[in-house]
């Protein structure tokens, strides 16, 4: 299967991301690595795929969003150079939980990113893999939704986020 990406900027994510154009480019060229089997691409393993790839790049792995060891154990998927990211293929209710988690590394005193990337895949793509090779992403979170719902969270989430949809 072509992997092709979509783009939604939420608060200018894209200028403050093409600043640092070579992570840009780094978070791309992971998404769209050619050693990317189409075996890989059921939601655990697509999702331990992409975990080698980033961690192998050099992406921090699962860097707790809270800095006390008393504090809960929220964690983002990669950090590095303060741009957090967030691969998502689980369930649509994870939105506002991943969403919370950029914006506390952000502010809340903690100022551990300047940005959050976060990563889904498109119902298209979603479909081609069902449809090619039987991986089941029903009930997984899209591309499209994160692009609609976003929006409405624009006074509780100040961080600029740069979502990228895995298309096929």
């Amino acid at each position: 299967m072509q992997i092709r990406l979509k783009n939604f900027s939420f608060r200018f994510a894209e200028q403050v991301l093409n600043s640092r154009l070579s992570l840009k480019q780094e978070i791309d060229s992971v998404l769209t690595d050619p050693t990317l089997k189409d075996s890989d691409l059921t939601r655990p393993g697509f999702n331990s795929a992409l975990d080698k790839l980033f961690v192998k790049k050099g992406w921090e792995r699962q860097p707790h969003v809270f800095e006390d060891i008393g504090d809960p154990g929220a964690k983002l998927d990669f950090l590095k150079d303060r741009i957090g990211v967030e691969v998502e293929f689980g369930h649509a209710s994870f939105i506002g939980i991943d969403l919370l988690k950029f914006q506390v590394a952000s502010y809340s005193a903690l100022n551990r990113i300047d940005l959050g990337v976060y990563i889904t895949t498109t119902k298209s793509f979603q479909k081609a893999a069902e449809k090619q090779f039987g991986h089941k992403w029903e009930g997984s979170l899209s591309f499209e939704k994160v692009q609609t719902y976003l929006p409405h969270f624009k006074s509780a989430i100040q961080v600029p986020i740069f979502v990228i949809g895995i298309d096929a």
